[in-house]
């Protein structure tokens, strides 16, 4: 009888205890879901109507057009939805690009100059797709500001709000395993496109050595951090991968891509 009644309260207890735990992931998962579902298009909207007040967006057709060829290869060869993507270039000189919650991109101009090529560019916007496709963005908000911050943005559109989820988003670090994961993606994304990941490598390279130099400029450096290690994590998945690869803009398409962008920037080539 007392083995009986010891069973019946292990039970009751184990019971108990799984449907408390239950209840507390349950209501943390529906916060989260909620905040994904209700409201990535409207911070999406605030955020991009609050950058198009205070920068200038580059909207030449030939710098779209190249832009959107990169989009739509990685896209296509990933069976992602370029249909739902949109990217932005703002004339900002600025080493910077990141992510919104609703399917879009910003670029500045000042990345595009720095990347040097246009596989490294590839890599940079595949690692913001690859934040995309990952929830990173709405993951980094809720835990950064808060679920109920967020739904009193898209409710009242308070300025301090908008300005600190704006700054969230453009100056401030992803968890160290969400960029590792975005890397890792993003170096799938270009091999399934045949686009060399290395020049992504070099290029995190490259803005890890002029961090001394032009530390104030380099946004994306300064959202990334350990670019040198992160350089050669690239260059060690990419190892015994082959190396056929296939340019993924013609040549004479990049350097107008550059020139519309120096145009832009008041700088002669």
């Amino acid at each position: 009888m007392k083995i009986l009644v010891r069973f019946l309260v292990f039970v009751v207890g184990f019971v108990a205890i799984w449907m408390a735990m239950a209840q507390i992931n349950w209501i943390e998962i529906l916060h989260v879901q909620q905040a994904s579902d209700k409201t990535e298009k409207e911070l999406t909207r605030i955020i991009k109507e609050s950058i198009e007040r205070t920068e200038e967006i580059i909207k030449d057709s030939d710098v779209k057009y190249t832009i959107d060829s990169i989009v739509d290869k990685l896209a296509k060869e990933n069976y992602l939805d370029a249909g739902k993507l949109t990217v932005m270039v703002v004339n900002n000189p600025q080493v910077n690009a990141f992510a919104l919650p609703d399917d879009h991109i910003i670029i500045y101009s000042g990345l595009i100059k720095e990347c040097g090529s246009a596989e490294a560019l590839s890599g940079v916007i595949a690692h913001e797709m690859a934040h995309l496709e990952l929830n990173h963005v709405m993951k980094k908000l809720v835990k950064e500001v808060g679920v109920s911050v967020l739904v009193s943005m898209t409710s009242s559109g308070g300025g301090q709000v908008i300005q600190e989820v704006t700054s969230t988003l453009t100056s401030s670090a992803y968890d160290r395993s969400l960029e590792a994961e975005a890397d890792e993606y993003a170096v799938h994304y270009l091999l399934n496109a045949d686009i060399n990941p290395n020049p992504l490598a070099d290029f995190f390279y490259q803005l890890a050595l002029n961090e001394p130099e032009f530390a104030s400029e380099l946004g994306w450096l300064s959202t990334h951090p350990d670019s040198k290690e992160r350089a050669l994590e690239i260059i060690e998945q990419v190892k015994n991968k082959g190396d056929v690869y296939r340019p993924v803009i013609s040549e004479s398409s990049w350097n107008l891509l550059l020139e519309k962008v120096e145009i832009y920037s008041g700088q002669e080539l």
